[in-house]
């Protein structure tokens, strides 16, 4: 009687483990798709963006700087952003994320 009920415990406990195993993988899987991928996702599109700069393009840095590039360095990977008339700062070309354009301002009544 005890051999059986051995027995049956082995199998319920092996039974246990593969079910956590599948908890553990489903919530990877869940991690993977609602966090990691979107965020992989997005660093994807803000580097296209990066290397399709032009000059003339506004944008906005990674400070909240609003301006319009002037100039691009290759050699050195920055750009040169006027962020007022006559007012040109030298940026990293990694610190520019989005374009000025497309971005919603609110506007003060």
């Amino acid at each position: 009687m005890t051999t059986v009920f051995l027995a049956a415990q082995a199998a319920q406990g092996q039974g246990g483990s593969m079910s956590f195993l599948i908890m553990m993988v489903a919530l990877f899987a869940i991690m993977w798709f609602f966090m990691i991928r979107p965020q992989q996702k997005k660093q994807k599109e803000i580097r296209a963006f990066q290397n399709a700069l032009q000059e003339g393009s506004k944008v906005v840095t990674g400070g909240g700087i609003y301006g319009t590039v002037k100039r691009i360095d290759a050699a050195t990977n920055t750009i040169e952003v006027e962020i007022a008339r006559g007012v040109v700062i030298r940026v990293d070309r990694g610190y520019v994320f989005a374009d000025a354009s497309s971005s919603v301002q609110a506007q003060p009544k």
